[in-house]
């Protein structure tokens, strides 16, 4: 069965990122991990293969937030539906391996609000009928930005009420190619402080339901709009707001 990939590598940051969205990956070679060897217990190079010991790395800094990753409710409020929101680790693994859907909004424009009947006409573009637990996938094809600063502040967002929607029908896992599920943040900020209103920034997000959102996919073209399984486990952070996960999909043979 093929696999696609659709996760981000995970890399170094380039110069200029901001400290809160910064990654850095140190590395160790062969030759220090000889050194290592030979500190720890005694075996000098002689006696190691080529002379060499192991290779090692070193995250050295890496936010939840910062990769391909799944968000726990917890990232969005500290209650959810009136009951303290879960963790990561605290959620179904049973949500993460399910049958996926991509929903096809490439092209939309920056700061496009996508709402529930163009999700329902989506989804009848895709010949998908949801199920309980399917998982949505909304490709907007700002991957292409995956490894520019620029990336956050680009791409539609998807409406509190599109997402309650998708929540009312049994969806809860829904992911985006885009930096977040939501408007661009710089969007959502100017048109808050303009209204002066409570839920326009980070309105799906604070839409007081207990999902997860995947965020920062890419490669959503490569994929079918249906007929595969995503698997998108999130690493088990005792208390985290998100996770890095590797997120790939299985397509299915015909």
């Amino acid at each position: 069965m093929p696999v696609i990939d659709l996760s981000a590598p995970i890399m170094s940051s380039p110069e200029g990122t901001p400290d809160v969205l910064r990654t850095e990956v140190e590395f160790s070679d062969h030759q220090q991990g000889a050194a290592v060897i030979e500190e720890l217990f005694g075996v000098g190079p002689q006696l190691l293969r080529d002379g060499e010991g192991w290779a090692n790395e070193f995250i050295v800094r890496l936010g939840t937030h910062n990769s391909t990753h799944v968000d726990a409710p917890w990232h969005y409020n500290s209650t959810i539906a009136g009951e303290k929101a879960r963790t990561i680790e605290q959620l179904p693994l049973e949500w993460f391996v399910k049958p996926g859907v991509v929903l096809d909004f490439d092209g939309r424009g920056d700061g496009d609000v996508i709402k529930v009947d163009e999700v329902e006409a989506a989804l009848d573009r895709a010949g998908h009928s949801l199920q309980p637990l399917d998982i949505v996938l909304v490709r907007t094809g700002c991957d292409r930005w995956i490894e520019s600063p620029e990336y956050m502040a680009h791409g539609p967002g998807v409406s509190a009420g599109a997402t309650r929607w998708l929540f009312d029908q049994g969806v809860r896992v829904m992911g985006i190619d885009a930096w977040g599920w939501d408007r661009p943040l710089w969007m959502q900020a100017r048109d808050a402080i303009e209204s002066d209103e409570k839920g326009v920034f980070w309105e799906a997000h604070q839409a007081d339901l207990p999902y997860s959102q995947i965020e920062r996919l890419v490669n959503l073209g490569e994929l079918p709009p249906t007929g595969f399984t995503l698997s998108c486990l999130p690493l088990p952070i005792v208390g985290g707001s998100a996770a890095p996960a590797r997120v790939v999909a299985i397509v299915d043979q015909a």
